[in-house]
């Protein structure tokens, strides 16, 4: 069997992911012999390897990108690893339409630190969350699949907890302005005390109020009259002397923050 007939045999299945170990026993070759034939195919633009002994087979739409758009492919590269993840931070809010401009790199969560994937195009960065299986997930169908995606709560708390990666507080704002549609206030102060710290709830609280979504903050300013949190600076890292107080999220308020609206 050539390798045009094994990948184009793997199509017409609706299967666009293989291994090495795949290819061996398909071509019922050598391992080098193996290794030869995916090598002509990667050249040829047919294949592209993210993971090491992991393909993709590339349809003739994303040959400009040398690879498949990184949700067509990361639930399967992550159930091949044995991996729990999530689409997460801004990959999420566009998979949920609420994307200002598109994220640059794919950003994906999971239990562990895990080096970048680049894959002719497309870049896939991994963050470490603990305790990944408690965060509430929705299933959002790609062409190759579903892929496991934040729910719009969770991706709000999560572009908080992340926000030095996802350009700073002034474009999770910018995000929130779209992304509160799809928020319910009562879910995320459900969702809230068993995904999050406390401080990322105040500041979460204080920027969807900054972007008027005052229907989603109710139960989670009880939430956090409730607690009664020490007072935390709305931008971590950055001076408090002339900081105000913010009392109704218990905030002291260092820095200005401008979403693009």
């Amino acid at each position: 069997m050539t390798g045009r007939v094994f990948i184009t045999s793997l199509a017409e299945r609706g299967q666009y992911f293989f291994t090495t170990e795949d290819a061996a026993k398909a071509f019922k070759s050598s391992p080098a012999s193996t290794k030869a034939r995916l090598r002509l195919l990667k050249t040829q633009g047919a294949i592209a390897t993210p993971y090491r002994g992991f393909h993709l087979i590339v349809a003739p739409e994303y040959r400009s990108i040398g690879c498949l758009p990184p949700e067509q492919f990361v639930p399967a590269l992550m159930k091949h690893l044995g991996a729990p993840y999530y689409v997460g931070l801004l990959s999420a809010a566009e998979l949920h339409g609420a994307a200002h401009q598109r994220p640059q790199v794919f950003q994906v969560i999971t239990d562990k630190v895990r080096p970048k994937i680049v894959c002719g195009k497309v870049v896939t960065r991994f963050f470490q969350r603990k305790q990944i299986q408690l965060v509430p997930t929705v299933a959002i169908d790609t062409p190759r699949g579903p892929a496991s995606v934040s729910s719009a709560e969770a991706t709000a708390i999560d572009l908080v907890a992340f926000a030095r990666n996802c350009g700073g507080l002034d474009h999770v704002a910018t995000v929130l302005v779209d992304l509160h549609e799809k928020i319910k206030g009562e879910n995320l102060a459900r969702q809230a005390l068993r995904i999050a710290e406390t401080p990322w709830l105040q500041r979460l609280g204080y920027l969807l109020e900054k972007v008027e979504a005052f229907e989603t903050t109710g139960p989670l300013a009880a939430l956090i009259a409730r607690l009664s949190p020490r007072y935390v600076p709305l931008q971590p890292g950055t001076s408090i002397d002339r900081a105000h107080r913010n009392t109704r999220w218990r905030l002291l308020i260092n820095s200005e923050v401008e979403p693009d609206q």
